[in-house]
Order: C-alpha cells, then sequence, then structure tokens
C-alpha cells in the first residue's frame, strides 16, 4: 500500500496531549451491523489522524527538524526567487511564504527523502521481493511501525526489515518511505519552517500536505512525493483515482476537502457510501468543537472565514490545468501501474490520436506560400500564411506522436515538449501535403528549437519522398532547396538518452520561459505549379 498500515495510530511516544473527544453517540443509535461498523470505523479514523498531527507542534520536534532543513538556504532562495517574480510581473500577488514552499518542495524531493519500493539485500546488496510479513520489535512499535515488510533475497535467503514508522521524529533519521513517510515527514518540516500546514487523508490510499498561503488567502495541494504545488486535480484526472473521501487534519480543525479534488462531483458524491453524510458532518462539527474550546475569539473567527472562502470554492468544480494531466512519477513503473495511476504510455497504451495533415487553403495556393508558427508558452499553433489563423494545443496539428507530452513547470515558468516517463524513444512530426492543390515544394525553411541534458539526444529530419536530411534544432531557421519537386513534407523529432530516474526530462523541444514571445517552431514552404 502507498501509505502506512490503516489509522495512524492514536497514541505514541513523546507525543502531545489532546482533549479527549466525544463522539455524540445518538448520531450512532439508529445504525446497525454494517452501516455501524463502518462509522465507527471512519470515527476512530478521524480521531487518530486529528491526534496525529499535534505531533508537529511540538517545540523540541520542531526544533531538530529546522537542525536538519537547510532553512538559512532555502529562505534565501526563496527571497530571490520572490525578487525576480516581482521584477517579472509587478502585480505578482505571491508571498514567501509561496516561494518558500517550493524551495521547501524540491529539497525534500531532490536532497532529503527517497522513496522505497524494495530494499536491496542488507548482505549482497542485490534485488529483493516482498515476502510474508514480519512481527515488529518492541523498538520498532516505539516508533509507531505496527506493519514491518519482508524484502526477501532469492539469491542470499535473507530478509530485510522495512519497518512502517509512522512517528514523523524517526523518519527525519531513516528519511525514506512511500507516501505515507514522505506527507508525514513532510509536514512536520512545514510546520518547523513556520508554515501552516495540515495532513491530508485520502481514503483510496494516499496523503499528502497542504499549505496556508497567507498572501493568495488560500490553502495550497503540495504533495512531496511528486514535488508538486497547487495541481489538485492531479490525483483525479492525471492518476485516473475515483475518489472519495478526502480530509484534512491541523493542529485546528478537520475539513472534508473532498471537492477540491475533484471535477467530477456527482460521481464522487455517488462513491461516498461509507457514512451518512449528515452523520460526517455533525462529527467533524463535534471534533472541531472539541479541539477548539482553547482557542482565542480571534483564531476562531479567522478559521470561520478561512473555512467559509473554502466552502466557495467547493461549489463550482474545477477545470483541469495543463500540469494536471499526467500520470503518477513516485515510484516504480510495475508499482505505479498495479494502482493505475500512470500515464497511458506508461501502460504501453498507443498516445496517437488521428493523424493531422496540413494542406493548404485558397490564401495560401494564391500566394504559393505555407507559414505556421508554434508557440510552447501560448500552445498554439499561428498559421500566418491564411489570415494568422490559430489551432490550440500542441497535438491537435501532430502526424504522428508517441510517448511525448507538454510539461509545464509552473514553479520554474518553463514549459517544453518531453517524452513521458518509462519510455525509451519519443518520437512526435507533422506532415505538409500539397498534392491536393496541384502544387509541389520550391523551397523550405525550418526553425526548430530543442534541449539537451547530460546523455539526451534530440535527432530533428525532414522527410520528402525517397530523401531525408536532418538538421539542428538550435533555434536558427535553416533553408533548404534539395526537398523542391516534392509534394510532400514531413518534420520529425526523434527524443531519446537521458541519465537516471529523469532521464526522459533530458531531451526537451520547445523549452521555453512560460513569458517569453518568440516562436518555438516555424515552417516556412514556398510553392510552385506540380
Amino acid at each position: 500500500m502507498g501509505r502506512n498500515s490503516g489509522p495512524i495510530s492514536s497514541r505514541r511516544e513523546g507525543e502531545a496531549t489532546v482533549q479527549p473527544v466525544r463522539l455524540e453517540w445518538n448520531n450512532l443509535l439508529h445504525q446497525t451491523g454494517p452501516q455501524l461498523e463502518s462509522s465507527m470505523s471512519f470515527f476512530v479514523t478521524l480521531q487518530s489522524n486529528f491526534q496525529h498531527v499535534m505531533q508537529y507542534e511540538n517545540p523540541e520536534l520542531q526544533l531538530k527538524a529546522r537542525s536538519i532543513i537547510p532553512h538559512h538556504q532555502l529562505s534565501s532562495s526563496a527571497q530571490h526567487k520572490l525578487k525576480e517574480l516581482k521584477e517579472a510581473d509587478p502585480e505578482c500577488k505571491l508571498g514567501i511564504e509561496d516561494c518558500l514552499v517550493l524551495e521547501l518542495l524540491r529539497w525534500f524531493k531532490c536532497d532529503f527523502f527517497s522513496w522505497v519500493d524494495s530494499l536491496p539485500c542488507s548482505q549482497c546488496g542485490g534485488p529483493t521481493k516482498h515476502g510474508p510479513a514480519l512481527g515488529p520489535t518492541a523498538e520498532e512499535l516505539r516508533w509507531g511501525a505496527q506493519r514491518v515488510e519482508n524484502h526477501y533475497c532469492q539469491s542470499c535467503q535473507l530478509s530485510t526489515r522495512f519497518p512502517r514508522y509512522n512517528h514523523p521524529e524517526k523518519l527525519l533519521e531513516t528519511r525514506r518511505g512511500r507516501c505515507g513517510e514522505w506527507a508525514n515527514c513532510f509536514t512536520l518540516c512545514c510546520r518547523a519552517m513556520g508554515l501552516e500546514a495540515r495532513y491530508i487523508w485520502d481514503s483510496t490510499d494516499h496523503v499528502w500536505t497542504e499549505i496556508y498561503s497567507v498572501s493568495q488567502h488560500r490553502w495550497l495541494h503540495c504533495d512531496s512525493c511528486e514535488n508538486v504545488c497547487d495541481k489538485p486535480l492531479l490525483y483525479e484526472i492525471g492518476w485516473g483515482k475515483e475518489l472519495a473521501y478526502i480530509l484534512a487534519f491541523s493542529k485546528d480543525q478537520v475539513v472534508d476537502v473532498t471537492w477540491r479534488y475533484s471535477c467530477k462531483h456527482a460521481e464522487v458524491l455517488s462513491r461516498r457510501t461509507r457514512v451518512q453524510e449528515a452523520w460526517l458532518l455533525h462529527t467533524i462539527n463535534g471534533l472541531n468543537a472539541a479541539r477548539q474550546q482553547t482557542l482565542s475569539p480571534d483564531r476562531k473567527r479567522e478559521l470561520t472565514e478561512r473555512l467559509l472562502v473554502e466552502l466557495v470554492e467547493f461549489i463550482s468544480p474545477k477545470t483541469p490545468k495543463p500540469g494536471e494531466l499526467g500520470g503518477r512519477s513516485s515510484g516504480s513503473l510495475a508499482w505505479r501501474m498495479a494502482r493505475g495511476e500512470t500515464r497511458a504510455a506508461d501502460k504501453k497504451v498507443s498516445t496517437q490520436t488521428e493523424a493531422f495533415v496540413f494542406t493548404p487553403t485558397d490564401e495560401e495556393k494564391k500566394a504559393r506560400l505555407f507559414h505556421v508558427r508554434y508557440s510552447a508558452p501560448k500552445d498554439q499553433y499561428c498559421r500566418v500564411s491564411s489570415s494568422s489563423e490559430i489551432i490550440p494545443n500542441w497535438d491537435q496539428c501532430v502526424w504522428t506522436k508517441e510517448s511525448v507530452f507538454r510539461k509545464v513547470e509552473n514553479d520554474w515558468k518553463m514549459v517544453y515538449i518531453a517524452r513521458t516517463e518509462g519510455s525509451t524513444v519519443g518520437r512526435i512530426s507533422w506532415k505538409f501535403d500539397f498534392a491536393s492543390a496541384g502544387l509541389k515544394i520550391h523551397s523550405v525553411s525550418v526553425m526548430a528549437n530543442s534541449k539537451t541534458f547530460q546523455s539526451g539526444k534530440v535527432c530533428w529530419s525532414l522527410q520528402s519522398g525517397q530523401m531525408t536530411t536532418e538538421f539542428s534544432g538550435d533555434g536558427r531557421l535553416q533553408s533548404f532547396s534539395s526537398l523542391s519537386a516534392s509534394s510532400e513534407l514531413i518534420v520529425a523529432a526523434e527524443l531519446s538518452g537521458g541519465d537516471g530516474e529523469t532521464s526522459w526530462q533530458h531531451s526537451q523541444l520547445f523549452r521555453q520561459g512560460l513569458n517569453e514571445q518568440e516562436a518555438s517552431f516555424e515552417v516556412v514552404i514556398q510553392l510552385q505549379d506540380a
């Protein structure tokens, strides 16, 4: 499973004490059998998670986390990033906490925590497979590891223990796990950095964090496993999850935030059958009332105002953003496929849409000129030679595409086309056919912008009849007269190479800043009578 076993245990060593919460049992008196059992189980989940988040408020634990986090470096980077954003856009509404959480996410994912599918054998270092679960030791139980995975080496016949620790203090030492450990430790790090954070529990087996943005007056989705911020539809749209219940737990309150993460409200509502909606609302209100008894009137008012803003947000389903369309990146390909949280290309399903062929309009026939540009930041084609016709979406005009997608990096303000993760080669092409108009090519000029990193490769080519000509993607407009006399042209790119887990990012087409105005790709074809 993605997270730790079941709901977080209700008591742990060193945990801050919390005021006992009374459930309004009268709400359950009319329930019997499976319905009562389901409600009781759900209540235990609510109460135990609500109690667990109080650990993040332990001053000594926050101090320990801050001693590990390079907080001065992250704060300095965040201030520099905010200054750049303000200079680029004087109307920018982001604040220092928005930039700080982006820096913290990057550090946590890239430098601090590591993902575990299966541990290498502790004796020979070879691969292991999951065997029958092992019993926890007293020390492992002390740190909340009620489940211990058995990573078994068939060569050595040795079991390597992987305790699924639930205590964030222990996770500061082990620095590894799956989404349960990642979200648990990352939420602590957020609180240690002074960010208002809450732990998000998803009934379909995932957990993450939300950060309150003071400047934007709203809660931001943050998934440390994926290093993403403010992409709430990632799970339903990108991963294909069938959501039901998503709950946020902070030191002050529990909030049902399911509707932030869905654009299919009717479908989600049809799956919310574990408990009665009225019971869930009443129970959450009871938990909040008990927790907030000691809060000041000003803090209670602030929480109420925030909740009202959230409720307004939840009313209308969202529209997916480009960054929310991709599959999961954390974990092995086999693990993601087993959970159904991958892109189509990961599942070896063809991503090719119906082939598009550019043919000349009457205006282009008359001018004997075909001229098209593509802008990656705007994600649109402009058919310059045909009254500047605009065609949106990068894949609407492609002839073929295989294992490629458009990647938007909102944190770094960059966009490009790259291979889908798990694929060794990505391909894309555009086709131009002038035969139906009785025309043929006189000359071709092409400009393509591509970038490579480490051992990544991009190979560009022009194909016309039996002739194939390679050209560079260095951003220069290059002319070719050798392709004349043909009525058909294909411009193609192949992406390959790269190193490590991020090899898919090491070959990129049309990499540009989101605010850039220059064309990413341009084709100019002078035509003549056939």
